[in-house]
């Protein structure tokens, strides 16, 4: 890998801390470029994330996380420089797909790769992308799934599923199988 090789991120406050953190780091790891963008944020911004876990109630647990940096400026974004794209989960998606700059990046990656986490689905119903694909998320977003046209995968909390260049899985406990599956779909060979 080169830098050159461009993925982009979608971020917003109180994105999942996990699951910004994480595959940013992983990504570059392999030698990704990766743009975490906000709508009205620009590069040296901070977004605050939350962490979330799972103690036994009836739905997770939110804790501050850590102020993230964002390195790309939103409203220079041009999608055709970037390979694919990540959407974190957390609260995040709930908001930003009220958005429509935000709805037309989702959309501009449809037949591109794009990994989508938890309540990144959100984005996914929302900008018109996943009407009979299957994707999994955050158990609670099923109902956005199946309103958006998608079959909704109910997977172990540790799995992910692919569905042809889209990546998807409940949640931050999926990353090894998540990231594995999306290095496999942007055509990198990882191997130790």
């Amino acid at each position: 890998m080169t830098d050159d090789v461009k993925l982009l991120m979608l971020a917003g406050d109180y994105v999942e801390d996990y699951e910004i953190m994480v595959p940013y780091q992983a990504l570059l790891m392999v030698g990704y470029k990766v743009d975490v963008i906000c709508p009205g944020k620009k590069a040296g911004d901070k977004v605050l994330t939350a962490i979330h876990d799972f103690e036994g109630a009836q739905t997770y647990s939110e804790k501050p996380g850590h102020a993230f940096v964002l390195n790309a400026d939103f409203d220079a974004i041009d999608t055709d420089e970037y390979l694919g794209l990540i959407i974190p989960g957390g609260r995040a998606p709930e908001y930003l797909r009220l958005n429509a700059r935000v709805l037309e990046i989702v959309k501009a990656f449809a037949d591109r790769p794009i990994a989508s986490i938890c309540h990144g689905a959100q984005l996914l119903a929302a900008a018109g992308i996943i009407k009979g694909r299957e994707v999994s998320a955050y158990p609670a977003c099923r109902p956005d799934v199946e309103l958006a046209g998608g079959t909704y995968a109910d997977i172990p909390v540790t799995e992910a599923v692919t569905d042809g260049e889209l990546v998807t899985a409940p949640a931050w406990p999926a990353h090894p199988a998540w990231l594995a599956q999306f290095l496999k779909v942007l055509g990198a060979n990882v191997s130790i």
